[in-house]
């Protein structure tokens, strides 16, 4: 009987430490946090969370829009250069393949000069469309960089005082409670604040 008894408050004092270890260790609750997630709810507790759909200040941003313009003027003044030259050598093209079908080459090699300053001509203009293209794509990635980096400046000065443990763009969130979306508060700011650097 003393053995029973003794093996019984063993067991109850092994069983009360498991406890005692999973409660403050924290397993017990991952288990539970686990099996909640299964069920698609994660448990936020003290996070506090925010977002901002980085896609909407990309198009209401009153200097996105300004820089936008900006580089549609560009892309059109580069597209009317590369056009100029272009049809200049397809103009010069078709009058050497002309020329060359009547027989207007008073030498073959005469004629052979004219095909390679054709195809130097060619290549020129390959070249000049490669290096607008890097032009444009350089400064659209620039005007990006500008637009991220307002962004981020307010986006930390909001959060100095760790007003939030995260803030996500909302462009991977699918749903989400309107109460932590920042876009609207976050739009307003900035394009006051740039409003204020055009004066």
């Amino acid at each position: 009987m003393k053995g029973t008894s003794l093996i019984v408050s063993i067991v109850l004092f092994i069983a009360v430490a498991v406890l005692y270890v999973l409660q403050f260790t924290g397993e017990g609750e991952n288990e539970h946090n686990s099996a909640t997630a299964e069920k698609g709810v994660v448990n936020r507790g003290d996070l506090k969370i925010a977002y901002v759909k980085a896609d909407s200040v990309l198009l209401n941003f009153d200097l996105s829009q300004d820089l936008h313009d900006d580089f549609t003027k560009k892309q059109e003044a580069y597209t009317a250069e590369y056009s100029v030259k272009r049809q200049s050598f397809e103009k010069d093209a078709a009058a050497f393949q002309e020329k060359l079908q009547r027989g207007g080459f008073l030498s073959e090699q005469r004629a052979v000069q004219e095909r390679d300053r054709l195809v130097g001509m060619e290549q020129e203009i390959q070249k000049m469309d490669q290096e607008l293209s890097a032009k444009l794509g350089g400064l659209q990635a620039e005007n990006n960089k500008q637009i991220l980096d307002k962004l981020m400046e307010y986006l930390n000065e909001l959060n100095a005082g760790k007003k939030y443990d995260y803030i996500f763009n909302a462009s991977n969130i699918l749903i989400g409670d309107e109460a932590d979306n920042l876009t609207a508060d976050v739009l307003k700011v900035l394009n006051e604040r740039y409003s204020e650097l055009k004066k």
